[in-house]
């Protein structure tokens, strides 16, 4: 018997796939996944008996709402999105339809009865850092990038429904996350892909941008934990490392850490949306955690043992 039914969108993506293998770890879950493969990749649907895909797009009401009516899910992950800083800057109207997918999961989650909605916001609300580390409350969000925006967006229709509705919810700002699943087309997993082929690793701009890496398994430890726990019902949490790294040390690190022969090769800086800098503040992660992050080398060495 299931205990808990959980939709995740978005489900074949790399962090909702994820998701989907540690939540399917307890036989009392039942996982569903729902996707429409505009990123999402079949292989990261875990292939076991308590997870059920849907092919679906959660921008479609006609398609979600049955799903969604016919399950009765108690728990559900709203992480369906257009990702990809270059995609979602070659694409700013489909980027927007994403708050027709916002609205249609809370509607459906209010009037099915669903016990809290997770929804993953992004660092990328904050827009380039008027301070370091970035502050859940205090922090100004002023990006006008689309992206942001629909995420800033939903997050104010997830504190507006449960005001009006009472549904509760949690909001995930996510910063640069990675691990076996992720796609290349995020710096990670580009830079991993090409110094395990000793080609040259690109950089835009001068590589003194600087971010922060969080292995996946401390994202996914977080978000389920805030479910199985009940943690930070109603607020928002960022989930991410707080350790600084320029895009160039970066580069470096991985050649070091694969042995590579790569070169670095600089390339123009992208016109927009590549933020310079980037640092959450973390300190309600380590409320949970209680122990340290894992750190980049660790991270990278899991990398290269999962390949």
């Amino acid at each position: 018997m299931h205990n808990r039914k959980i939709l995740i969108t978005g489900g074949a993506g790399f962090i909702p796939g994820s998701l989907a293998a540690k939540l399917a770890e307890d036989e009392s879950n039942y996982v569903v996944l729902v996707d429409n493969f505009l990123t999402g990749k079949k292989k990261n649907i875990p292939n076991k008996s308590n997870v059920k895909f849907i092919k679906c797009d959660a921008n479609d009401y006609l398609e979600i709402a049955p799903v969604m009516t016919s399950h009765q899910f108690d728990y559900v992950f709203h992480y369906a999105a257009v990702v990809g800083v270059k995609r979602t800057l070659a694409n700013p109207a489909m980027v927007l339809e994403d708050l027709v997918g916002i609205k249609n999961i809370l509607s459906l989650c209010k009037n099915t009865g669903v016990k809290r909605v997770f929804f993953s916001s992004s660092s990328e609300v904050y827009g380039e850092p008027v301070e370091l580390p970035q502050h859940e409350e205090t922090t100004p969000l002023n990006s006008r990038l689309p992206y942001a925006i629909v995420k800033n967006a939903g997050e104010a229709y997830c504190k507006a429904f449960k005001q009006e509705y009472g549904l509760d919810y949690t909001i995930f700002r996510f910063f640069n996350t990675y691990g076996p699943l992720q796609s290349t087309d995020f710096v990670m997993s580009k830079f991993m892909r090409a110094a395990l082929r000793n080609d040259p690793i690109t950089i835009y701009g001068n590589g003194s941008q600087t971010r922060t890496f969080c292995y996946i398994d401390d994202n996914i430890e977080i978000t389920s934990r805030c479910m199985y726990e009940d943690l930070f019902v109603n607020e928002v949490i960022n989930v991410g490392n707080d350790k600084i790294i320029t895009i160039h040390e970066l580069a470096k690190t991985v050649i070091k850490q694969t042995k590579s022969k790569s070169k670095i090769e600089f390339l123009p800086p992208l016109g927009e949306g590549d933020m310079t800098r980037r640092q959450p503040d973390i300190a309600k992660m380590k409320q949970i955690l209680n122990r340290d992050l894992l750190d980049l080398n660790e991270g990278i060495s899991l990398l290269l043992e999962r390949q």
